[in-house]
């Protein structure tokens, strides 16, 4: 005979069992008991097929059916387990022998446990001398986990065995906060299944690691009523398991994917609304990371939307690769932002060079922009937000001031809002750009230089050549704002953001934090705000040249940095 827990729904009643019937029988007398405290008397079964059948215990076995019908939570069910060629009748007779031995009352079940188990008795020595599954010692031995007053209440039955179950699995401390709502007539104590979430903050079990356990320092909370493992510590578990998902996402890049997305956490990756598509055809890889700390990795999908857009791309003899990441890092308004700053910056910086404005001027006039029509940039923007950040910035104020004083020696009316008064590649401008830096500058026109900077048109590979070729430093010009960050949107990117100011560390142990969350800790870095302030640093979206974080780029800047790649160099 081998005493083990079997699910419920492994067992069925044999045709053998002498109290077999096609009614349902009458368990009205114990059905109160076991749903209060459990199977107390393991059922005799024996192995039929991928299952068991029940050859003691009908009565029994239809009470957890009723209780799991009504919706109840149903352990698995201590069984004796026959061997062959053992006597039915015999081993029946000795579980309800060994079981009559068993105070029905669990508390004092606790009592003779424990006094067995200091006379130096093992779990399984009183399994054997009882009749009962190791499991269910240690069940009882568990309340010996907890407080008095609570072990008191249970034996009064002012507490059902669920609520019991749970605080076993508490700390002492826990224990006495759940204990004092208990006992406070004004108060609600959670009870059953609430109480599991209310003692854990949602409980993760060991199951889910990714990392090995020998490196989590906490404490490992062990409930003996699934043999499943939980942590105590959440906020130490998801530092190492996102570290450990940041590895795995670093090991998939290396294998050769082109993008690896981690999701926020609890964000579930529907694979119905993705096409499986080959590594070599740009399929991504998800890793989605649960509430309760499970990760699943999806490798090689890619968005129903985007499968439809490359189908296009390919039916239309397009010949740019459609396996390319069709979306960049950065949304629309986010590139604008970025481009109107650096395009503020250069355009001041242009004020300092009037000898480089002169080429540059003359480069437009040949060959022709989206602005070459003496048209000043209008610096257009749908984000209200955006304008005033750029209108508050130090290039700007400082062209401003320039602009009027050019004004005055023009003398215009000082209340226009360009010199300017009165569109073309500008791959070409470039180019002409670079032939004429390596002419002479016979004389400086200032107010060359104004005219040039209001018709520098916004978001072109022209003022990225300017910027790089007159070294703009952002720092000068320019602070990360509520503007900035508002706009930042891709996680992978916001992510890469924060291991270029915190260090890879930082970024790994909050590879699964919300976009929002790791922006803060990006903005504590640059204030000092509980994170060593790091002094200086700028995002490389505003460095001349301009340089995305992740594969994908950031849309027209990075198109606009390769198309003056042999000038930067």
């Amino acid at each position: 005979m081998d005493l083990q827990h079997i699910p419920l729904d492994q067992l069925k009643v044999s045709a053998l069992n002498m109290r077999h019937a096609r009614k349902a029988p009458d368990v009205s007398d114990i059905l109160p008991s076991i749903r209060a405290r459990g199977v107390q008397q393991p059922l005799l079964v024996r192995k039929n097929g991928k299952g068991y059948e029940i050859v003691a215990g009908r009565r029994r076995f239809f009470s957890l059916k009723a209780i799991a019908k009504e919706g109840g939570e149903i352990d698995p069910v201590p069984c004796a387990v026959m061997a062959e060629g053992d006597d039915a009748a015999a081993l029946e007779a000795s579980l309800i022998e060994n079981t009559a031995r068993l105070d029905p009352d669990e508390v004092a079940r606790w009592e003779t446990f424990a006094r067995l188990v200091n006379e130096g008795r093992t779990v399984e020595d009183i399994a054997v001398t009882f009749g009962v599954t190791e499991i269910m010692v240690r069940r009882a031995l568990a309340l010996g986990e907890l407080l008095p007053d609570i072990r008191e209440a249970y034996r009064n039955e002012d507490i059902d065995a669920q609520t019991v179950r749970q605080l076993t699995l508490a700390s002492e401390g826990r224990q006495a906060e759940w204990l004092k709502l208990f006992q406070d007539p004004e108060q609600h104590a959670p009870r059953g299944w609430q109480l599991k979430q209310w003692l854990f903050g949602g409980e993760v079990s060991t199951g889910a690691a990714l990392f090995p356990l020998d490196a989590y320092k906490g404490r490992i909370v062990t409930d003996l009523f699934d043999e499943t493992g939980y942590f105590d510590d959440l906020d130490q578990f998801w530092k190492l398991q996102n570290e450990a998902v940041a590895a795995k996402r670093d090991a998939l890049l290396a294998k050769g994917w082109p993008e690896v997305v981690v999701l926020d956490v609890g964000e579930r990756f529907l694979k119905w609304d993705h096409v499986a598509t080959p590594k070599g055809e740009g399929g991504r890889v998800y890793i989605e990371v649960r509430e309760n700390g499970e990760v699943t990795v999806h490798e090689g999908f890619v968005t129903a939307k985007e499968h439809q857009r490359r189908q296009r791309k390919a039916t239309s003899g397009d010949e740019k690769n459609t396996a390319a990441a069709d979306r960049p890092e950065l949304t629309n308004p986010a590139q604008n932002y970025i481009e109107l700053h650096r395009h503020a910056a250069a355009r001041h910086a242009l004020l300092g060079s009037p000898g480089i404005a002169l080429r540059l001027l003359v480069a437009h006039a040949i060959g022709g922009s989206a602005l070459w029509q003496t048209k000043p940039d209008p610096q257009a923007t749908r984000k209200e937000e955006t304008a005033e950040s750029v209108a508050k910035s130090k290039a700007e104020t400082a062209l401003a001031e320039e602009r009027k004083a050019v004004l005055k020696v023009l003398g215009l009316p000082a209340h226009g809002h360009s010199v300017v008064r009165s569109n073309g590649d500008d791959y070409r401008v470039v180019e002409l750009f670079a032939a004429l830096l390596k002419l002479s500058d016979d004389e400086v026109m200032r107010v060359l230089a104004i005219v040039m900077a209001e018709t520098l048109e916004s978001g072109t590979a022209v003022v990225e050549a300017l910027g790089t070729h007159l070294k703009v430093d952002m720092r000068d010009y320019w602070q990360a704002d509520d503007a900035f960050f508002d706009l930042l949107r891709n996680k992978a990117a916001v992510n890469a953001m924060l291991r270029h100011i915190g260090g890879k560390a930082v970024a790994d142990a909050n590879v699964s934090a919300t976009t929002k969350v790791q922006k803060k800790i990006v903005r504590d870095f640059i204030t000092g705000d509980g994170r060593t302030k790091a002094e200086g640093w700028l995002p490389r979206y505003m460095e001349f040249p301009f340089k995305a974080y992740t594969k994908a780029g950031g849309g027209r800047l990075t198109e606009n940095t390769g198309r003056i790649k042999s000038l930067a160099s």
